[in-house]
């Protein structure tokens, strides 16, 4: 079936070719399958350039007129609507969304992470600390700009300041235009005359500065503290990226943990596990008198509420658990030894424990 040219473009047969543009650009953008996601949309867009490659060309258009087909022989194959039509398809999205298309060179800064280690009473109590980092900030010479003097900034002449350079290539259907970053620029639209002195023209340089972090109580090792917008400095008025501090809790010489509790083992006297007591004990918060029954036996497990870690998430805090190791003495006196013996032969518990051993 014979296809109206004229129709699909909504013009009539004695139409101008400014008028033509004008309709084919209004449809174009209307049905580009980058806009209009619709089912049908890529092959209407392909008609309606179809139509303007036609219209937009006077021998085509004569031969239309005359014979109903743009071609000598009767057939329209290997039309491709990628076909140059004497102006740049992007000037249809620059019609559309308004202005110049315009490339954001704004680039986030990395982010940054630190080791940190602490102590485990840090860990239990939280603390503020101020810690040197070194990362790259905004070069305060330049203000980030790069450029020495602002009148030193020029537009590229190479792309026009627009960051992009086009080319053009003959193919078997028509002509293709391929825009790429302008290598005279970098992508950039403009080059620096004079680059700052301070930060060799990149904008930003790297120093050292004191952070101040509030490391939270109930930490533990692997866990991670983000101090927003104090990573790397953006590049051309990004936004700088995160810091992170990477939380190490230090092993202690006397408590191990166990979650929100810890735990300690504590020497007692052979006496004082016998006959009962009190020892100090020490904890994160200080020390801790502790009562030791009569009769205690070694391992025993004893729980001071309250003298472990809180939670990260607030409300509950872990106790400190106590086991009672009974010391046996590496040394005796000529006058403990008889003590002993003496003790040992009054101690009915020791025939006892044989006889339920062996009956």
């Amino acid at each position: 079936m014979t296809k109206d040219y004229y129709t699909i473009l909504g013009v009539s047969r004695n139409v101008k070719k400014e008028e033509i543009k004008k309709a084919y650009k209004q449809l174009a953008k209307k049905y580009h399958p980058d806009i209009n996601k619709s089912s049908g949309s890529a092959e209407k867009f392909k008609e309606i350039a179809e139509a303007y490659d036609v219209l937009s060309d006077d021998q085509k258009k004569n031969r239309f007129d005359q014979f109903g087909t743009a071609e000598e022989h009767g057939s329209y194959e290997g039309y491709s609507p990628f076909s140059d039509f004497g102006f740049d398809l992007g000037d249809i999205f620059e019609g559309f969304f308004g202005g110049r298309r315009k490339r954001s060179h704004a680039v986030r800064g990395n982010d940054l992470a630190y080791d940190l280690e602490i102590t485990l009473e840090d860990a239990a109590a939280g603390k503020k600390t101020k810690i040197p980092i070194t990362h790259m900030e905004i070069c305060l010479s330049c203000q980030g700009k790069g450029a020495k003097e602002e009148s030193t900034v020029k537009q590229c002449s190479h792309c026009n300041g627009s960051g992009y350079a086009k080319k053009t290539m003959r193919t078997p259907f028509g002509y293709f235009s391929q825009t790429s970053p302008c290598n005279e620029c970098q992508g950039e639209g403009t080059i620096i005359a004079r680059p700052c002195g301070e930060c060799d023209g990149l904008g930003r340089g790297r120093k050292e500065r004191h952070i101040e972090i509030e490391i939270p109580a109930g930490v533990m090792s692997g866990f991670k503290l983000r101090v927003h917008g104090e990573g790397d400095a953006g590049i051309k008025g990004g936004p700088a990226g995160d810091l992170y501090f990477v939380i190490a809790v230090e092993e202690h010489k006397l408590f191990e943990r166990d979650g929100q509790d810890i735990v300690i083992r504590i020497p007692i006297s052979f006496a004082t596990a016998a006959l009962g007591g009190e020892i100090e004990v020490p904890t994160l918060f200080g020390k801790e008198t502790l009562a030791i029954p009569a009769g205690t036996q070694t391992h025993t497990m004893f729980t001071i509420r309250g003298k472990g870690l809180p939670s990260l998430r607030g409300g509950s805090v872990g106790s400190e658990l106590v086991y009672a190791i009974i010391e046996t003495p590496k040394k005796l006196t000529a006058k403990q030894k008889e003590l002993l013996m003496q003790f040992d032969k009054s101690y009915s518990a020791k025939k006892s424990l044989l006889t339920r051993l062996f009956s």
